[in-house]
């Protein structure tokens, strides 16, 4: 029994996240769709455990006190009974429960038992009334209340719950102006899925110790907090144990093979977003953005993943492709790369009537280079291909920030660079160079992903996620998985809205690509670990010498 609005968010670790409230003064009722509400299966506690039954019920029972319980436990003997019985009474429950039979249960998502088939008895100031006529199931009142009366018909109860959602004010969680009831459906549908999703993760193993706040959030569960296994056995044994799969950061999948080559567990692959953060992973800078995927992962061609099952299958309602080509402009108009807005000084000067074309070198061992680069790997070969199928273009050569700050692999001699190429261009930001050169060639980079969004061409000699898809020149082997042409904004809504995960930087709550980027155009990036800078950039120059 509660007196707080029927929507509402789960309890998150470390903040409150607002979407409701009930108002101090009358507020102008909205045009509330009970089918909306009952397709995202929000409302109550709907982040609570699922009921795990092992035979559907007919009746559920939610029972105010043990004399009640005593009463109907007579009136429903022997019946397929499910008894939702209220945390202070779960002791006496269970005690009458091994005389009576039944099934009995504490605090679970309502969504998981209620049923249209399943007669709910309870009191009408119970909102699990409210939510059984929102999904039409029938409904025996044991007391009146404000979800509803006793001889309420099911229209009217529905009506009850209707007026009730419709008398709340609502909130975006993220700013805390007034958002429409809509909003807030879809933020709470949104919310569900990612804790249903890592309901099926029992730990963690193989996460950077810098990463680990952002991504204990990413992975949050109301029941548990996610634990970080500092060994691959004890990964396995702790997935063992609860049933459950591993998230791991695909780099560290080789060392779970090696310890339990017989007895995988499944594999979650958890990796940076696409639009990630404002600074360099390797600066210690955490994700903003994540990607959690149950199949594979996005950049290793040879096995499906769950984004390119998105991109194969998905409908892509107009709804969907409106919002996406919204995004796209956004990012572009705000200048956004992969590592945020940033302030940039203006691209050099092209030279008048050449085909202008940038090439951006990658870190030579980086995974989706070894799995997507089909043998190409040597920054140097990449720019020797290149000039070779471009002789006439002028060439800008952008050498990857990660190995110019002396943290990875993959560093070419400028002399050599400039032996193939016209010009090495540093300084200018990422989007800034997009907006002035008229073609791309990558091996997987993510620039090449960017570029399409600025409606530049892309020339893929590797396979990176978005090649395949009718948009690139491809001259890496695609998958006949892909086998589908997508417009450029049904590109961008599976791989910037359906499939990465997004945390608000400022509230620390899961939210929507929309959201990051506003963060990210208003310079509202907050990184907890900005004294560690110097001495990255320090050990970075360092390894630079040392190779």
């Amino acid at each position: 029994m509660t007196d707080l609005p029927l929507l509402r968010a789960p309890p998150f670790p470390r903040r409150t996240a607002t979407v409701s409230r009930h108002p101090s003064a009358a507020v102008r009722p909205p045009d509330v769709s009970l089918e909306r509400v009952r397709a995202a299966r929000v409302g109550g506690a709907f982040w609570a455990v699922p009921a795990r039954l092992e035979s559907p019920p007919s009746v559920i029972v939610r029972p105010a006190s043990e004399a009640e319980i005593r009463t109907l436990a007579t009136e429903f003997a022997g019946g397929q009974v499910l008894w939702a019985v209220p945390l202070p009474l779960q002791s006496f429950a269970t005690q009458l429960s091994r005389k009576e039979g039944g099934a009995w249960y504490g605090d679970v998502d309502p969504w998981s038992v209620l049923d249209a088939d399943r007669l709910l008895v309870a009191h009408g100031d119970d909102e699990w009334v409210a939510i059984a006529a929102i999904i039409g199931a029938p409904v025996r009142l044991l007391s009146d209340g404000k979800h509803g009366r006793r001889g309420d018909s099911a229209a009217e109860l529905a009506e009850r719950a209707r007026a009730l959602l419709g008398q709340v004010e609502y909130l975006d969680p993220f700013n805390g102006e007034a958002a429409s009831i809509e909003q807030v459906i879809d933020q709470l549908a949104d919310w569900r899925r990612i804790i249903e999703e890592n309901r099926a993760i029992a730990v963690a193993f193989g996460m950077a110790w810098w990463k680990r706040r952002e991504i204990a959030t990413f992975l949050w569960v109301p029941e548990r907090a996610i634990s970080f296994a500092r060994r691959a056995s004890s990964a396995i044994r702790q997935a063992e144990r609860a049933g459950g799969g591993i998230a791991i950061w695909p780099s560290r999948a080789a060392a779970i093979s090696r310890v339990a080559p017989d007895r995988m567990p499944p594999l979650v692959r958890v990796e940076d977003g696409f639009v990630r953060s404002v600074g360099l992973g390797s600066n210690l800078v955490p994700p903003s953005s994540v990607v959690v995927d149950q199949r594979g992962i996005h950049f290793d061609p040879s096995a499906p993943s769950d984004l390119e099952h998105i991109l194969a299958t998905h409908a892509f309602p107009e709804s969907l492709v409106t919002r996406a080509a919204a995004l796209r402009r956004t990012i572009v108009s705000a200048q956004i790369s992969k590592y945020a807005a940033a302030e940039s000084a203006p691209p050099p000067p092209r030279q008048t009537g050449r085909r202008l074309v940038l090439v951006p070198a990658q870190v030579e061992d980086d995974m989706s280079v070894v799995a997507g680069g089909g043998g190409l790997s040597s920054n140097l070969e990449f720019l020797r291909r290149v000039r070779a199928m471009e002789p006439d273009a002028e060439i800008w050569f952008r050498p990857h920030p990660d190995v110019d700050a002396g943290h990875r692999k993959g560093a070419v001699p400028d002399d050599k660079v400039l032996r193939l190429a016209d010009r090495i261009v540093r300084e200018p930001s990422m989007a800034v160079l997009l907006d002035v050169v008229d073609a791309v060639h990558v091996i997987t980079s993510l620039t090449g992903f960017e570029a399409l969004l600025r409606g530049r061409q892309v020339t893929c000699h590797g396979t990176p996620f978005y090649a395949g898809w009718g948009l690139t020149t491809d001259l890496g082997d695609v998958p006949s998985r892909r086998g589908r042409d997508l417009s450029l904004d049904q590109l961008v809504a599976g791989v910037l809205i359906l499939y990465p995960r997004y945390l608000d930087p400022v509230t620390h709550l899961p939210c929507p690509p929309e959201t990051l980027i506003a963060r990210m155009a208003a310079h509202r990036m907050p990184n907890w670990l900005d004294w560690l800078l110097p001495v990255r950039r320090w050990q970075g120059r360092f390894m630079a010498k040392l190779r």
